[in-house]
């Protein structure tokens, strides 16, 4: 069960799947900055049943329609420990079900975004490589490991599962100005 529909306009048929594609508007909101479900740790998954294979198809449809390369559970306001990603590594859609980072090494800057805080980029700094171990959508442990964007959307949405943000990693002064610009935007100043 891991190969999911994708029901993004550069994935699969519907006809390849049982589940087919829907373009229609995104079935649950993608929650933003504010929403205070964004910093609950989530709760981790303890049967994979078929609510929780129908969330994992629409949270990939959401993370293609939004468009974004990683999506977890409580950014749609489901405060459970699953997350999507595609790394755009032609692996396709891929899912962590109560995902833990077992390594990281090294450091990598970049520019990065969130589908929560939309229209905003910073440069962060995280560990260039990251090895994760999680559950698939059969229950089997699978491991997810690399370095570049790989590493970094396995770093973010495990973040986002925890009850973070990516405002959170950056250091102190960045931050600062950040949460002004959102601020002052809320406020329409920006």
């Amino acid at each position: 069960m891991q190969d999911l529909p994708s029901c993004g306009p550069t994935r699969l048929k519907a006809h390849e799947h049982d589940l087919p594609c829907r373009a229609q508007m995104a079935i649950y909101p993608i929650r933003t900055f504010g929403d205070p479900v964004l910093r609950l740790p989530t709760k981790p998954i303890a049967e994979i049943d078929d609510i929780v294979v129908t969330l994992a198809r629409d949270m990939i449809e959401i993370m293609y329609d939004a468009p974004g390369v990683g999506l977890a559970a409580n950014q749609i306001g489901i405060s459970r420990r699953i997350a999507v990603f595609d790394a755009n590594d032609e692996l396709g859609p891929r899912v962590m079900i109560n995902p833990e980072i077992v390594e990281t090494a090294g450091e990598f800057e970049m520019d990065e975004g969130c589908l929560s805080v939309p229209g905003h980029y910073w440069e962060i700094t995280r560990p260039a490589f990251a090895r994760v171990k999680a559950l698939d959508l059969d229950g089997n442990e699978v491991e997810y490991a690399g370095d570049g964007l790989l590493g970094r959307v396995l770093q973010h949405e495990i973040g986002h599962l925890e009850g973070g943000l990516l405002l959170d990693v950056l250091p102190k002064r960045a931050r600062k100005k950040a949460l002004k610009e959102l601020r002052d935007e809320a406020l329409g100043f920006a």
